[in-house]
């Protein structure tokens, strides 16, 4: 099933496209957003051309991330992304993971889009366990995940080699049984 847009109270959550680069490669390159980000300071040459192999990709295809664009309704300015993979091992399951530039954190954008991107994955792809992992330094992100609902399921003790260093790694999640019980569904 092909994505179509999301619509929330504030934002859209669309399908990029290839003029998203530029804006994607300023909110990126910067260290207080990719700190803690699995990919690194890419070109812009090197995200569009991630923009566009996402055009053949259906969404939910096991094995393979999808990325979306956070919109402002209003203006239709992007102000991050998002986007989930769905296991290849276990395709009823999903991880997902969010970039907002920073001038648009602390406003409530990355909790209502990931609300969103929850939702869609529970109705729409009727996945069974969504899932983040999280640096547990990155006390925000932590905050994100417990405002939406997902509990802390693991905290791995350096378990994973990231960016030159031995990092810990926690495991946040939430079961499409208590997602539907919290969102009266």
């Amino acid at each position: 099933m092909p994505f179509t847009k999301i619509v929330t109270e504030r934002l859209a959550l669309r399908q990029l496209v290839a003029n998203d680069a530029q804006e994607i490669f300023e909110y990126r390159s910067r260290p207080e957003v990719s700190r803690y980000q699995s990919w690194g300071v890419e070109s812009r040459a090197e995200i569009q051309a991630q923009i566009e192999s996402l055009t053949v990709a259906e969404p939910g295809m096991p094995g393979s991330w999808h990325q979306i664009g956070i919109v402002l309704q209003f203006s239709g300015e992007l102000i991050g992304d998002c986007g989930f993979h769905v296991l290849e091992t276990e395709p009823r399951q999903a991880e997902l993971g969010i970039s907002l530039a920073p001038k648009y954190q602390c406003h409530g954008y990355a909790t209502e889009a990931l609300r969103a991107l929850i939702d869609y994955l529970f109705v729409d792809l009727s996945k069974h366990r969504v899932f983040g992992s999280v640096d547990p330094r990155n006390l925000r992100s932590i905050k994100l995940m417990q405002r939406v609902g997902m509990r802390n399921e693991a905290h791995f003790v350096r378990s994973l080699w990231f960016k030159g260093e031995w990092v810990d790694d926690m495991i946040f999640a939430i079961l499409d049984s208590d997602w539907r019980a919290r969102n009266g569904k």
